[in-house]
Order: C-alpha cells, then structure tokens, then sequence
C-alpha cells in the first residue's frame, strides 16, 4: 500500500465533504499499526490490512466507524442525511441481527426520524449500545425494535457523549468521599463548621467575580441562601423551567430577571476599542432553546445514578452552552455543579466544595475548556450581523446537531480535577488558616487580654502584611508596649510559619 488510505469516519468526512466537523479519532489503512496524537489531542490510528472495509463505499465504513472510531452523533446524523434509507436497509438485511447492523438500525432512525422497512426479522439477545467501556453510559432502556439497550445519556432533543479516556477513568478511581471524610478527621468540627460557612460566601464573591461583577450585600445573601438550599428540589424539578427562572430570577438584578426562556439570539462576546463586537460564542438559536432545556432535563433524569461529578459536569456545562437566559447563566450554571453534588449526597449536608474560587484562581484553564466547546462551532457556524449588534444564524440546519449531541469529555474531566485540586489543596488551606487563627487569636490574648476587637485588627494587620506589624498603625495600639507588639508579631510568625520565609 503506497500510503495510509483514511477508513471509517475519516474516510466518511472526506467522501461526503464534511470538514467543518471535527473528529476526535481518524482512522487509516497502512502497512504499520500506529497511534498519534495530533496538537490539538486528537487521536490518528492506522490499521493494517486486515482491518479495511470489505468495499470502499459508505456503508462498510459506516459500520468500520461504529467498531473503531469515537462515536459522535452530530457527526453520523450528517452522515445519514447522505446516505439513503434504501441503502441502509440493504446492508441491514444482509445481516440483520448482527450487531453493528442492529446499531446502525435504531442510529439511522433516533437521528433522522425515518423509519427503516426491514423485511427479515431481528433477533438476538439484547446488546448494549454503547460499549460500558468505552462510554459513560446509564441503566439504558431496552428497544424490542432493534434488540438495542439504548444506554446513551439522553434523547432525541438533547444527548451528551463522554469518553472513557484513561485520563477520565484515573480521577473517576479517586474517591471523593474519602477525601471529604479525611478532612473532617484532621480537624475539629467547630473549625469545619466555620470554614464551612466562610466558604460559602467565598464561592458566591468568586462565582460573581467570574463574571467581573460587583453585587449588592442583598444579592450576595440571595446566592449564599441559593447554595444554603443546594440540593433540595425534587429530581424531577430539579432542570424545569420554573425552577430555572426562580434561579435566574433570585440571582440577576430584578430589572433583568426574565419570566421565560430567551426567545433571541444571543451571543457571548466583547466590543472592541473600533466599538466592533468580537464573538466568542453563538448560543443556539432561540427555536432550539425550549427543545434543548427539555433535553437537558431528560440527561439529568436517566443519569441518576452514576457518578456524581460526572453527572454534575453534564448538567451544568450543558446549561451554559445552550445560555437560555440573557443574563445570569453563569452563575446558574457553577451553582448547578454544587446543586448537583449534593442531590446526588457527595457532599453531605451543610458543606461545600468551593470550585468557583478555584475556577477564579485558575481562570485561564476555566476560560480554555469553554474553548473547547466553542472554538469548533465558531469554525462551522455562519451568521449575518445587524447595525443594531444583533445576529442571525445563517445555517441552522448545519449546526444544530452540534448542539443537541455535544461531546462533553473534557469538561467531564476538567470538573473533576477541580473537584479534587479543590478538595487537595484550596479547602484544607481555609481549614488549616483558620486552625491557626484561633491559635495565634489565644497567644495574642495570653500575651495581653485585651478587648476583642483589638485582637481582630492586630490579626488582620499581621495577615495583611505577612506577619509584620506595620509601623504606621502603631497609634492604633498605643496602650501596647513595644515589647509586647513584638512578641505578638513573633507568635503570629511561628504559628504561621513564617520565620523560614
């Protein structure tokens, strides 16, 4: 073979022109068996001889992307509409209760709405669609049709992927409530308790500063009183409308609380100094929105059940991409995460991991996994834009999948090495600072019992200035010898170990 022929979906995007659409897996026919990763973390395989399609036409290849490649439904739903039911029909009926045949069956038929007239029976034992190894999948739900196991995580109108890289499968063997048990036993309840309470508002300033926002102490009280109550909608309340808009409504300033879904085109983006809108992200155009949150609300019903975090990141990274809301979709979507966590009882009661003050610290890798949703879309995407900065999506039909059928992988993994570097590093810093506040609050009050308020400002002073008392504030403290300044100072420095610095 003179060089590597493309096979499968490769071959499928080549052959029908479909190269707006990216693929996470391309596969080859060569002499040599190779694996690589190309700079954006794809995957390119070659595979020998013996694993060609028997014919170079549509349907062998069709059934070759199924066993090898990375399964995107956005990508196999512009497939089918190239291909015809007549002709899908044909290669069923060669083989009928084969396997691949029977997932191409109910594929062709989920993704185009277009029943399939099949003359021969199907039979077999019940297959799963997806493979459990290969997938995130649920329970699934039995097909007699096809005897298919649709174990995918939603339906028709809205239905995530997630991979089972080795990345994912690593953090999904770390056990989370092992680390949050952990951190209770290193540290006193009553200090839990208070940090537990310190961090709640922490996660709403920093979930707020996300968004460069300045709110009200009244806004701020809503969305701690919001975190306060994560977890306590029913399941089936949990994505409804109503209880988004009470979210939206209880987050947002009143004059922009919405009374329904957005019914306009909306973008996330930034005006330029020659007063020109840069677009990040188009959001899905408004006669998808009612459609997708639906989608979105069968997701959060048939993945009860598996782990958390993942379950978590699907729920909350699906809200922000559809953005139903014109204001307030961030902030909904972080407090989806914590909603989600504790609905599903990770964390127990009165507690929170605060992963939007980790987000905040590390914004360039929170600003790199929403990229990795939009980058893609902004390629295939095409609109016109008015004088009056509003747009219109030109090729609806074209993208449409990409909203329904995301692949959520990376923000999958992303949400659990945030859940676990906050759980690692961020909380057992708060923990740990306030264990030794309380410390450095009796040595201070040994070395002289003086009011309360006195010691907070010499606590905050010391903190301020990384264990120095600052000269200029030495009036403050005018009934303080300079002896016992010091020796204060020098306790805040031991008990904060600062004297190595």
């Amino acid at each position: 073979m003179a060089s590597n022929q493309p096979a499968g979906a490769q071959w499928l995007k080549k052959y029908f022109n479909l190269q707006h659409y990216t693929l996470t897996h391309s596969s080859f026919i060569g002499n040599n068996s190779s694996i690589e990763l190309t700079s954006s973390g794809n995957i390119e395989e070659t595979y020998g001889p013996k694993y060609a399609p028997a014919e170079d036409t549509a349907m062998p290849h069709l059934e070759f992307f199924l066993k090898y490649d990375h399964l995107n439904l956005d990508f196999l739903q512009a497939v089918f509409r190239n291909i015809s039911g007549k002709e899908v029909e044909a290669y069923i009926e060669e083989s009928p209760s084969g396997k691949y045949s029977r997932r191409i069956g109910f594929l062709y038929e989920f993704l185009t709405l277009k029943q399939l007239h099949i003359k021969k029976d199907v039979s077999g034992n019940y297959i799963d669609l997806l493979d459990p190894n290969r997938y995130v999948t649920t329970q699934g739900i039995k097909v007699p049709r096809w005897r298919i196991n649709n174990n995918m995580l939603g339906g028709l109108e809205f239905c995530p992927m997630v991979r089972r890289k080795k990345e994912l499968s690593d953090l999904l063997a770390l056990n989370i409530k092992d680390k949050i048990s952990r951190l209770k036993t290193l540290y006193p309840p009553e200090i839990f308790r208070r940090a537990t309470q310190y961090l709640y508002k922490k996660e709403t300033n920093s979930s707020f500063e996300i968004e460069k926002e300045q709110p009200s102490e009244t806004r701020i009280e809503r969305f701690i009183r919001l975190l306060e109550e994560a977890g306590s909608a029913p399941p089936d309340k949990m994505i409804s409308e109503a209880r988004m808009i009470q979210l939206q409504n209880a987050i947002v300033d009143p004059r922009f609380a919405a009374t329904g879904y957005r019914n306009f085109q909306n973008f996330v983006g930034q005006t330029l100094p020659n007063y020109q809108q840069y677009i990040h992200y188009i959001c899905p155009p408004p006669a998808y929105v009612l459609s997708l949150m639906t989608g979105l609300q069968q997701t959060a019903a048939v993945t009860m059940g598996i782990d958390p975090v993942v379950r978590a990141a699907l729920i909350s990274f699906a809200f922000v991409f559809i953005h139903p809301f014109e204001d307030g979709n961030g902030r909904i979507h972080r407090f989806l995460i914590h909603d989600t966590l504790a609905q599903d009882e990770l964390v127990p009661e009165n507690m929170i991991i605060p992963v939007s003050a980790h987000m905040l610290n590390h914004m360039k890798e929170y600003d790199t996994i929403l990229e990795k949703y939009s980058k893609p879309l902004m390629q295939r995407i095409t609109y016109t834009q008015k004088d009056n900065e509003g747009i219109a999506v030109t090729n609806q039909e074209v993208v449409e999948g990409y909203y329904r059928y995301p692949d959520l992988t990376e923000q999958v993994i992303y949400l659990l090495k945030t859940v676990h570097a906050t759980l690692d590093e961020d909380m057992p810093q708060e923990l740990l600072f306030l264990q030794r506040y309380d410390e450095a609050r009796l040595e201070l009050q040994r070395i002289v019992d003086m009011p309360d308020k006195d010691i907070n400002w010499m606590l905050i002073f010391l903190h301020q200035n990384n264990g120095v008392f600052p000269k200029r504030r030495r009036e403050q403290f005018s009934k303080l010898s300079d002896g016992e300044i010091a020796r204060m100072q020098a306790a805040y420095r031991t008990i904060f170990e600062l004297d190595n610095e």
